[in-house]
């Protein structure tokens, strides 16, 4: 889509960039906003910041019936979501945040809020010894690595798209488009052959790019995963768009 912004737009749930047509009214950016980040469309407030390092406001998009481009807005600005405090990223040359004004009638941030969790904890010794995990049934019924076939994987062929900096699709059971860039392919110390690592565009990982205490690439906590060659398909995939044709 010409004439389309590349923007980000972050929320304690989420964060990923978009993009966004400068002819959408503040009332279009809510509803498209609302689908993002679980606030309310009614209950936001939108006010533009300078930058991380000079947090001045420049303007409040509190005008519904104005356009985007009205505010100036520009590549690489921040559509930022914030639940009572102020969240930064780091890096970029404007921002923009939403305020939730009614926070107690969304869920915004409590899905990763684990503060109030209470935790099980357990050594692997203890967990190896049970009779009743997952680890013992995979013992008793030979799967996965316990069974009697297992070897060493096999040299994948790798298709040669599929390489570090390469934009990509992971398949998912999840029935997910899960898009991201690779940033590693090798062998790790967590598991035989070849593996992929990718950075998602939004928190659908596992990880940060890092298993076990050992770094393979670096990225957000939850941004990053570790998946076999033949599920990752390497091609033209861009961040996908935030589209105002699209039904709401």
């Amino acid at each position: 889509m010409s004439g389309t912004l590349n923007l980000w737009v972050k929320s304690p749930d989420t964060h990923s960039e978009r993009r966004i047509d400068p002819h959408l009214t503040v009332e279009q950016l809510k509803g498209k906003l609302e689908l993002i980040t679980g606030i309310p469309a009614r209950n936001q407030v939108i006010t533009l910041l300078e930058s991380e390092s000079d947090p001045r406001v420049v303007a409040s998009l509190d005008d519904d019936t104005k356009k985007l481009g009205f505010y100036g807005l520009r590549d690489w600005q921040v559509l930022k979501v914030r639940l009572n405090r102020m969240l930064l990223i780091a890096g970029l040359p404007r921002w923009a945040k939403v305020d939730d004004k009614n926070p107690s009638n969304t869920l915004t941030g409590q899905l990763t809020d684990v503060s109030q969790v209470e935790k099980f904890e357990i050594s692997e010794a203890e967990y190896a010894k049970r009779t009743d995990s997952v680890l013992a049934y995979k013992q008793r019924n030979k799967v996965g690595r316990f069974a009697e076939n297992a070897e060493e994987p096999a040299n994948e062929a790798i298709d040669e798209s599929v390489k570090v900096g390469a934009r990509c699709e992971v398949e998912s059971s999840e029935e997910l488009k899960k898009r991201g860039t690779i940033r590693f392919v090798g062998p790790t110390k967590f598991g035989k052959g070849i593996w992929v690592g990718v950075e998602y565009d939004e928190p659908l990982g596992k990880n940060n790019g890092s298993v076990q205490g050992e770094q393979y690439f670096a990225c957000r906590d939850k941004y990053g995963v570790f998946v076999r060659a033949d599920r990752v398909t390497a091609g033209d995939f861009p961040v996908e768009e935030l589209d105002l044709d699209e039904e709401m």
